[in-house]
């Protein structure tokens, strides 16, 4: 079988493939489009163009190389894979033929890539030291995604234009002990994207609602569902029928064309690790039904963790101490009001001016304050502490910013005029261009921008809503709905597409494959429309197409024949017996 471009069978090829790619939607013609890379500014005007492209050699080659071993030999051997790449092969389930060139060649250059390899054999039982040390691994990555999450309510990890981590980001969370390095944070943020708790929308790795409920779960629970999409989102080549995935030894040679794929199944194995489903050789007892059937005991790994809890210690430092993994909703409320200041198993937190005036504009008031510290504590609220929280709060709302009607502008007021005069050439809030305007303070600046600049400079500031009543604030971002929106980076190209697909395309084809036969000099039969209705074939060597017209040599009667187009109702590559001399 020839290899397609240049040749009648080639052209037969990409008339069946565009014709099966009209057929099909919107969704499934983007999912092909990413699946086989295709630059959304592709030059194409119609699904011949597609067709053609999808089978040129190159684009052919990256096609395999995102093919798994077995799927390859099944290929190869003209035994289509379930589901059938259809880009790949024919209705009939063989390659077309530029695929299988493609396939012969690749074969010729690396055999080993073809054979099939010996089942890989289960990872040996851990023992109690080496599960020990997995599950404080999980611990810790369980606690470390946890304080991303949470943080990413607020203030989400910022990315390049490249996609990695901001390089200020990246430092601010190793520096405040979240992570140990870049490599750890990256893990964890892919595993949040397996499991749907994080995005990455406009430069951003931004919080679903399913984030948000996550944090919520108690600790197995969010193991549980980071370790089941993380089984779920494997590549389909390390994936099993069972819902589990293949032995971690199988991983590296699963797809053996792509250059790029090692150093894939590497970062997959260490996610794996930091996640608590394996441990070099050995595998931890909960993770073994997760590889077999994606659902993991939960059961084993809980006798390994620490129970949580959910009382603190509150001291006159006004610190609190955790003596154990504190339960997440209670974590989560504490850490509103309070600054987390140590991560272990036992934490510290720390109560300020600027942590409690925060909860205070988040919504909370003295008493919903004190009745939280005082169902959460086991020594009661120390005076300091309650002294504190009634400081602030009596404090808070000295500063108000509102819009006024009239104007749009954005209003900052306060009863305390030594207070407004000192805002009004405090340096640190410049940005927002406050200008005296009477007895208050006006700027073109957004309420919401103006608030969070004061509150962030740690003045006592409330936000007045359009009757002049105190509004919380929240710096939380909008959550992203859990189901992300079908991409659409195809759209143009798909509806340019759709516009060129109209009644004429059996014409259209016809003329390309005969193009086809021209540009390669190659012998065809074609069908001869006569004007009484019946039809003949003509063997002819194609030399020219133009002006309406078909030009060849007629190999039985030896003379150069022009023919309609309009009068050519099919054509086909000659089979080799009627043509002599090739």
């Amino acid at each position: 079988m020839r290899d397609g471009r240049g040749d009648v069978n080639g052209a037969t090829d990409a008339r069946a493939l565009a014709t099966w790619l009209s057929g099909c939607d919107d969704a499934a013609l983007e999912a092909i489009f990413a699946d086989r890379a295709v630059p959304p500014q592709a030059p194409w005007h119609d699904f011949f163009d597609v067709a053609e492209a999808l089978l040129e050699p190159a684009s052919v080659d990256r096609a395999l190389a995102a093919t798994a071993r077995d799927d390859l030999i099944a290929l190869e051997a003209g035994r289509p894979p379930e589901p059938r790449p259809r880009t790949l092969v024919r209705n009939d389930g063989t390659p077309y033929a530029a695929v299988a060139a493609r396939l012969a060649e690749a074969r010729s250059a690396d055999p080993a890539a073809f054979a099939p390899l010996e089942p890989a054999a289960s990872p040996a039982p851990a023992d109690e030291r080496i599960a020990a040390a997995s599950a404080e691994r999980i611990f810790t990555s369980l606690s470390a995604l946890t304080d991303i999450v949470a943080a990413s309510l607020d203030i989400p990890v910022s990315t390049t234009a490249a996609g990695t981590v901001s390089a200020v980001h990246r430092r601010t969370l190793v520096e405040d002990g979240v992570v140990d390095d870049g490599d750890v944070l990256d893990d964890l943020l892919a595993l949040a994207a397996d499991a749907g708790l994080l995005r990455a929308v406009d430069r951003e790795w931004r919080v679903t609602e399913g984030g948000e409920r996550w944090l919520a779960l108690p600790a197995l629970e969010r193991w549980d569902a980071v370790a089941r999409a993380f089984a779920r989102q494997l590549p389909t080549g390390i994936r099993t029928a069972g819902g589990g995935y293949a032995p971690f030894s199988s991983w590296e040679s699963a797809y053996p064309l792509d250059p790029t794929w090692p150093a894939r199944a590497t970062a997959l194995g260490r996610r794996a690790d930091r996640w608590g489903l394996s441990s070099g050789d050995e595998e931890p007892a909960w993770a073994a039904p997760l590889r077999r059937s994606g659902v993991p005991d939960t059961d084993a790994l809980g006798a390994h963790l620490p129970a949580e809890i959910d009382k603190i210690y509150l001291q006159a430092d006004l610190t609190a101490i955790a003596p154990g993994p504190l339960r997440s909703d209670l974590d989560l409320r504490l850490r509103a009001m309070a600054a987390r200041e140590s991560r272990a198993q036992a934490s510290t937190y720390r109560f300020t001016d600027e942590t409690v005036g925060a909860a205070v504009a988040g919504g909370e008031t003295e008493e919903s304050i004190r009745d939280f510290l005082a169902g959460l504590s086991l020594t009661g609220i120390p005076q300091p502490l309650a002294y504190l929280v009634e400081r602030t709060a009596a404090r808070h709302g000295l500063v108000r910013v509102g819009t006024d009607a009239e104007t749009g502008r954005t209003r900052v007021a306060s009863s305390d005029e030594a207070l407004l005069r000192a805002l009004a050439v405090d340096q640190s809030v410049r940005a927002v261009g406050l200008v005296e305007t009477g007895d208050v303070l006006t700027t073109r600046v957004p309420r919401d921008a103006v608030f969070w600049t004061l509150a962030d400079a740690r003045y006592p500031v409330v936000a007045l809503d359009a009757n002049g009543n105190p509004e919380p604030l929240r710096r939380r971002r909008p959550l992203l709905t859990d189901a992300p929106r079908p991409s659409a980076a195809h759209e143009r190209l798909i509806t340019q597409l759709r516009e060129s697909a109209d009644a004429g395309s059996d014409a259209a084809w016809l003329e390309r494959e005969l193009e086809q036969a021209v540009r390669s000099r190659a012998v065809v039969v074609v069908t001869v429309l006569l004007p009484d209705g019946s039809s003949r074939d003509l063997v002819m060597e194609a030399s020219g197409l133009g002006g309406g017209r078909f030009r060849g040599l007629d190999r039985a009667a030896d003379v150069e024949r022009t023919l309609p187009v309009s009068s050519i109702a099919a054509v086909r590559l000659a089979p080799v017996a009627e043509t002599p001399g090739r």
